[in-house]
């Protein structure tokens, strides 16, 4: 489909936008299950419940402009989903898993919080001022979403057991084939 128009653009962008947030209702409650903190799990299951509503948003949007709502393959979030899926998988202790998690869904929330951002700016040009509140809403669900994850990451660092700070400390060969710590 050719893009003519802001509107066009608008739309296409809500599509992307309500096929991203149905893949992450799937995954959500996959990265909650492999979660080990209390903290965490309940900040994915919190968080699923708010994408349902911003699904529902989008629908709301799309039957205001007289349209149904659909999707259009989000490939971006397809790869997000997949390498937080590809986390999930791998074995490695508690606290990094979490750790690996949470970088996971904050670069998903990054790229809903550039979308969003970028559709409630073409609402609010195209005078559709009932959909950029909804946007708006749901951009600011899905930065308190970052700055939640943020701050279990930083507990979560505390959490990280030494042997595993230590052991990521590696031994390099120096030039001189002398083996030396490197940081």
């Amino acid at each position: 489909m050719k893009l003519e128009s802001l509107r066009d653009l608008y739309v296409e962008q809500l599509k992307d936008l309500y096929n991203a947030e149905q893949q992450l209702i799937k995954a959500l409650p996959k990265m909650a299950k492999a979660a080990s903190s209390e903290e965490l799990k309940a900040a994915f299951e919190d968080h699923l419940g708010q994408t349902r509503q911003h699904a529902q948003r989008i629908e709301t949007i799309f039957e205001q402009m007289g349209e149904k709502a659909k999707g259009k393959k989000c490939k971006a979030m397809e790869g997000l989903v997949e390498e937080g899926g590809e986390v999930i998988k791998e074995d490695m202790d508690d606290g990094i898993k979490d750790a690996a998690l949470i970088a996971a869904a904050q670069r998903v929330e990054h790229y809903e919080i550039a979308g969003y951002g970028c559709v409630r700016a073409y609402a609010t040009r195209l005078g559709e001022d009932d959909a950029a509140t909804l946007l708006s809403q749901t951009l600011q669900e899905e930065k308190a979403a970052d700055e939640a994850l943020n701050d279990i990451a930083e507990e979560l660092n505390f959490e990280v057991p030494q042997e595993s700070v230590q052991s990521e400390k590696r031994t390099v060969k120096s030039s001189r084939g002398r083996t030396k710590r490197a940081a």
